[in-house]
């Protein structure tokens, strides 16, 4: 699925530090009163400079969540409440059946076209599937999440509608997290519309800081592993055993560094002008279970299918026949969010399963464990947890990286074709990666390991930000040096496409 938008403003371009230099400055000059208009037209500018012609969907979805909010109200306060019930269930339909069908018809086109040719074939009319290959409105998988949790908040009664479409339209659309997230509750984004945010020098330096870390794993890392991941996923009959080992482990922290440098970046850039957005990631791989690492990992979307499908399935009050059922129906939606991709769909029905694996396991592991004397707290048990979760996790990134089935089983079985005479013959820096290159990718790797070790103790801007001068300006010049000396560029580089902009 193509992206539609030639990214003007991406987050890897100079026109996006000048224009969000520019929003920022603006933005607290101008009186309270008037800073939510100058906030919406800079956000309606950024996303019109992908393309103009689809933030008209994106202006569809937001008037029809803003107006089903203000109906929903209407009919909470009709004086039959049987009458109110059903208005109201009514007006949620309508909301998800729009949002959901613009999302389908850019997103599901394919899916829905290989079903129905495959229904016409069990009646005996043999019918090739059409194919189809529409350029998506960039973060329509992101905002139709945002606008739709609102209509539901509003019904359950969780906020009250927002009556001011200005300021809803901001919510849906503000510039820093509109192509991907995070995804924002309005409970949390909306009441800080009312804010008066005056500048402050600590928090904007918190949030240039965090921006600094969010480009540092984007371009010195990220970028850098995404070379060698591309070199061995397009040619795998060349390209086999170490090196299939090497780019599975590469693409899983490439786009960890990939999807939480943007979201660094967006939150930064939000915090310096007085925005909280929601943390998404907090130290995934560090995850000692599959349960645990859905809590880490694009936190934002997790709370999502949580609040919104999991829970009203029933949760985990219910059989384990049930929530074992409901655990897989979450993450089968959540891989086709990310696309009608048969490699998607299976790499969500695999952390499905490796939750149900774990759930109905549980038991059986507490008793081995006790009669082993294994303390769960010990620190090589919990080293091995965290080992075998990151593997479970890599092994299925494989499906979500390759482009066909086919691809991802040339790669599963590319892992067990294993040349010895790779450990020493030189060929692992014949992956698009010199040797420098190699280890300065291996050293960003444990870079960002590290920091986020060292995280689950001390909040690192706060070290930073407290320490003297001279501590302080040798991390931003060192910073500001790493991304300058070893951060990927060149002529023939795209460093504007983020991967999570394509859903």
């Amino acid at each position: 699925m193509q992206v539609k938008g030639v990214a003007f403003l991406s987050f890897i371009s100079l026109e996006f530090f000048l224009f969000f230099a520019v929003s920022a400055v603006v933005y607290f000059v101008l009186p309270h009163k008037f800073r939510w208009i100058w906030l919406l037209a800079a956000s309606c500018f950024f996303y019109l400079c992908y393309n103009s012609w689809y933030a008209i969907f994106l202006g569809v979805s937001t008037l029809v969540t803003y107006a089903s909010g203000l109906l929903i109200g209407k009919s909470g306060r009709l004086a039959d409440p049987v009458r109110a019930a059903w208005q109201k269930k009514i007006w949620v339909a309508l909301s998800f059946c729009i949002n959901i069908g613009i999302l389908s018809v850019f997103k599901y086109l394919n899916l829905f076209s290989e079903i129905g040719a495959g229904i016409l074939s069990l009646t005996g009319v043999p019918t090739a599937a059409a194919h189809f290959d529409p350029l998506l409105p960039v973060g329509i998988s992101f905002y139709t999440f945002q606008a739709l949790s609102y209509t539901v908040d509003v019904y359950r009664g969780d906020v009250p509608p927002e009556r001011h479409l200005g300021k809803y339209a901001l919510f849906v659309s503000f510039f820093p997290q509109v192509t991907s997230g995070p995804i924002e509750k309005s409970k949390n984004f909306l009441p800080q519309l009312d804010e008066v945010h005056i500048f402050d020098y600590d928090r904007a330096r918190r949030g240039v800081l965090l921006m600094l870390w969010g480009y540092f794993q984007k371009m010195v890392v990220a970028d850098r592993l995404g070379v060698l991941v591309d070199t061995v996923y397009g040619d795998q009959a060349q390209y086999y055993g170490l090196a299939s080992i090497v780019a599975v482990i590469f693409y899983a922290f490439q786009i960890y560094c990939d999807f939480a440098g943007y979201t660094n970046i967006a939150i930064g850039a939000a915090e310096v002008m007085g925005f909280r957005l929601t943390t998404n990631f907090d130290r995934p791989y560090f995850s000692r279970s599959i349960q645990e690492f859905w809590r880490r990992w694009h936190i934002s979307l997790g709370s999502w299918f949580k609040d919104y499908l999991y829970i009203p399935l029933g949760g985990s009050r219910c059989s384990a026949f049930r929530r074992c059922l409901n655990l897989m129906t979450v993450f089968v939606v959540c891989g086709l969010w990310h696309g009608d991709s048969v490699n998607f769909l299976i790499w969500g029905a695999l952390h499905g399963l490796y939750q149900v694996a774990g759930l109905l396991s549980k038991r059986l592991r507490k008793n081995v464990r006790d009669r082993l004397g294994i303390g769960e707290s010990s620190g090589w048990y919990r080293a091995l947890q965290t080992a075998f979760t990151f593997l479970l996790v890599s092994f299925a990134w494989i499906f979500f990286r390759a482009e066909t089935l086919p691809d991802a089983a040339a790669m599963i079985g590319n892992l067990f074709r294993f040349n010895p005479a790779s450990l020493w013959d030189g060929s692992l820096f014949s992956l698009g990666l010199t040797q420098p290159e190699f280890l300065a990718a291996v050293l960003g790797i444990f870079v960002v390991a590290a920091v986020d070790f060292i995280k689950r103790r001390w909040d690192l801007r706060s070290v930073v930000l407290g320490s003297n001068a001279a501590v302080r300006w040798s991390v931003y010049l060192t910073a500001a040096l790493m991304l300058a000396v070893f951060g990927t560029y060149g002529s023939e580089y795209n460093a504007q496409q983020f991967i999570y902009t394509k859903f």
